[in-house]
């Protein structure tokens, strides 16, 4: 018989943290470094890789699944407006990527979340945590509520922006989810739905060129990926494995965009849902949240072994 749906407190790596059951399935997250999720498992099969662990979240560094706020992806610039607010990154210590470019958001293995609530009830387990953003590097005071539910079918994972000052919030965060099947990578079979490809440059900045492009379902093979697509009615990113496991990402209408992150020589793969494309900061296409209103996007993560 299938034990209940249950949270409970453990440790992880030596990490405190939280470990929900449902169903079959177990997830873990760390409430410490930025409620990051560092497993998912259903079948004896780990649906999330974990490169760096705990030091790489320390680190500000992605790992597992994390939340990429308050932009996900990188910015063009470290100077900027959005409406008549500037931005000014020029003097603070934030994750840069290769170029020098701030990349990944202020909440990669941060601390300062706080679990707001958790339980099970029937089939399901429930974490719902909060952190508050306001800092000169973000100069728009708001709260992040992030959500997670998981059932025997996988996770589905909730944010909520609501502003808590008097500026609109732009809304421009995403996720990074460090997804594995079963085999070797080479095997794995990637599925994508039919999409519009964004062109990037050298620094992985959107150009503005496109070209749509048909679903397709192929092996990864040798081939890489770091790109950045505008989604259509199907929202759904998906890896499979040769002994049969599979995970899949599915954002709702929330996430138009996503990421696909395949790089040469590692044992995972990256389906990232994105609210906006790379850069939508700089360019002023974010969406934005009116003090008094919230924001919500969701996202589930199917997993079958």
């Amino acid at each position: 018989m299938t034990a209940r749906a249950a949270v409970r407190e453990t440790t992880w790596q030596g990490e405190p943290a939280l470990a929900l059951h449902a169903g079959g399935t177990d997830a873990v997250f760390l409430p410490a470094l930025g409620m990051t999720g560092v497993s998912l498992r259903r079948g004896g099969h780990e649906f999330l890789a974990t490169p760096g662990g705990p030091a790489a979240l320390r680190g500000g560094h992605t790992t597992g699944l994390p939340l990429l706020a308050p932009w996900a992806n990188r910015l063009g610039q470290r100077r900027f407006r959005v409406g008549r607010v500037e931005v000014d990154l020029r003097r603070r210590r934030v994750p840069v990527d290769g170029n020098g470019l701030p990349i990944h958001g202020l909440l990669v293995g941060a601390g300062g979340w706080r679990v707001a609530d958790q339980g099970a009830r029937g089939d399901m387990a429930t974490v719902r945590a909060v952190a508050d953003v306001d800092t000169d590097a973000f100069p728009f005071p708001h709260r992040i509520e992030v959500t997670h539910r998981l059932t025997a079918e996988g996770l589905t994972v909730a944010t909520t922006v609501v502003p808590t000052g008097r500026r609109r919030v732009p809304v421009a965060f995403g996720w990074h989810p460090y997804l594995r099947v079963g085999g070797p990578r080479r095997a794995w079979t990637l599925h994508l739905p039919a999409r519009t490809h964004l062109a990037l440059d050298a620094r992985g900045l959107p150009t503005g060129a496109s070209a749509r492009e048909r679903a397709e379902t192929a092996p990864i093979a040798s081939r890489t990926f770091d790109d950045l697509y505008a989604l259509g009615r199907s929202r759904r990113l998906a890896l499979a494995g040769p002994d049969g496991s599979s995970v899949a990402v599915v954002g709702d209408a929330t996430y138009p965009y996503g990421q696909v992150w395949v790089p040469p020589g590692k044992p995972f793969a990256a389906l990232e849902p994105m609210t906006v494309p790379t850069n939508a900061l700089v360019a002023g296409v974010t969406p934005l949240v009116a003090p008094g209103d919230a924001f919500t996007a969701r996202f589930r993560v199917e997993i079958s072994a």
